[in-house]
């Protein structure tokens, strides 16, 4: 297999233990998965740094159905759309969003039977 040198410019000298860290991924994951994982990472920090990082999905779910009646989970099943339409704009993904509905079917079913 051919080495090459690998050149990084950092702000701040990394530790020894980082620079270890650093040498062990390179030399155990192919390249691709590498940079697929620093997207990842700049993505998520992006996120993070812009404040629209929304951490704890389980939190999110309860936070919204949280005390909904079964008026309520009826009313916003009946305007799905605008829902979804507001969830995204709060920047919760499609799967948060379709555990929501999912939790406030069966509000909506349980306390209507």
């Amino acid at each position: 297999m051919e080495k090459f040198d690998l050149l990084l410019k950092v702000d701040k000298k990394p530790t020894d233990t980082q620079i270890k860290k650093i040498q062990e991924h390179f030399d155990q994951m192919p390249i691709e998965e590498i940079i697929a994982g620093l997207h990842f990472a700049k993505n998520r920090w992006t996120a993070k740094d812009a404040g629209v990082l929304k951490v704890g999905r389980k939190s999110i779910i309860k936070r919204e159905i949280h005390s909904v009646t079964s008026e309520q989970a009826q009313w916003r099943l009946k305007n799905w759309k605008m829902m979804i339409a507001n969830y995204r704009k709060r920047g919760y993904s499609y799967p948060t969003i379709s555990r929501i509905k999912k939790l406030l079917l069966e509000i909506s079913n349980k306390k209507s039977k």
